[in-house]
């Protein structure tokens, strides 16, 4: 009976130390886990204290936004208001271009017509410039008739002198001839 009470002692102290092994497993699983408690605990603190930040940020920001669209709405405003101003001024020029429209037509007719008289101003400059040159021939064959002249007429004059004097000569000649035959 002893050793049966020995038995179950030693049964009763493996169990004893195989609990104390569990135990310790456990314990050391829980400090594990708590660590991991404290972690996500932390964790979950700074993500609720970011998503106030976000929170806080993302009011700052639509309060922002509606600030910045008020102002593009009075913006927006602005803008149409110089739309309707262009539009009208739009209509004005579209007014004076059609009246600058009619004046350059009219212009281009007048420019058209005048090109058409240089060009037969430019025909008959052409004309009367070939008629220049036969005139300019013309007037350089006179002249040279003219030089021709001048040098038959100083040649004319020249024996007209030499016959003036050959007729002195003569005079002299019967003057002494009549005398001669007077004495």
């Amino acid at each position: 009976r002893l050793t049966g009470q020995h038995q179950e002692i030693n049964n009763l102290m493996q169990r004893k130390n195989a609990v104390e092994e569990e135990n310790a497993c456990l314990k050391n699983e829980f400090s594990i886990l708590n660590q991991k408690f404290k972690d996500k605990s932390q964790e979950l603190k700074d993500t609720e204290e970011c998503a106030q930040k976000k929170e806080e940020q993302n009011r700052l920001v639509i309060k922002n936004l509606e600030e910045e669209n008020k102002g593009l709405n009075t913006c927006c405003a602005d803008l149409l208001s110089d739309l309707e101003k262009l539009r009208k001024q739009e209509a004005q020029w579209k007014m004076e271009k059609s009246g600058s429209d009619a004046i350059i037509k009219n212009l281009k007719t007048d420019l058209a017509d005048a090109r058409e008289q240089i060009k037969e101003l430019r025909s008959t400059c052409g004309n009367l410039s070939s008629q220049v040159a036969v005139k300019q021939e013309e007037l350089f064959q006179k002249d040279c008739d003219v030089i021709n002249c001048k040098k038959e007429l100083q040649e004319l004059q020249n024996l007209c002198g030499q016959n003036t004097e050959y007729i002195a000569q003569q005079a002299e000649l019967i003057k002494q001839l009549q005398a001669l035959n007077a004495n």
